[in-house]
């Protein structure tokens, strides 16, 4: 992952910032991927312990909590999605960057207007998603 370095004045707490670049390069192959519905393609931007969480959740993997996390259970979550809306494709809008993260607004299923908030660990894979919609 290319990162900036905090400025020693302000390195309590550390973090490290996300490029532009990195961001813009991670969201344009999160959305391509999707919009390809290679499944294996967008598993590979996650770590295997991974979290999500997303109001869809609840009513496509039946956890009430609306947060699942491993590849294994966030998978078959997915793959039960790209079932549901097998004419998926996100339209992506604004890349944002800050401090191990990501957040990229786009159009998602259905004309919804979403945003997506990843977190990175220190190899430059998401450990932590989350989305959110302008309706469910």
């Amino acid at each position: 992952m290319e990162i900036l370095d905090a400025p020693e004045e302000t390195a309590k707490p550390s973090f490290s910032l996300v490029t532009p670049e990195f961001a813009r390069s991670f969201a344009d192959a999160w959305v391509a991927a999707w919009n390809a519905h290679d499944f294996e393609r967008i598993l590979s931007h996650y770590t295997d312990d991974f979290s999500m969480a997303s109001p869809f959740i609840p009513g496509i993997a039946g956890e009430p909590s609306g947060r699942l996390r491993g590849k294994e259970a966030i998978g078959a979550y997915w793959k039960a999605a790209l079932e549901r809306y097998p004419d998926l494709r996100f339209t992506l809008h604004t890349v944002f960057c800050g401090a191990d993260t990501v957040a990229i607004l786009y159009e998602s299923v259905g004309g919804r207007t979403a945003i997506e908030h990843f977190r990175f660990d220190a190899a430059g894979l998401v450990c932590e998603a989350s989305g959110q919609y302008d309706r469910i």
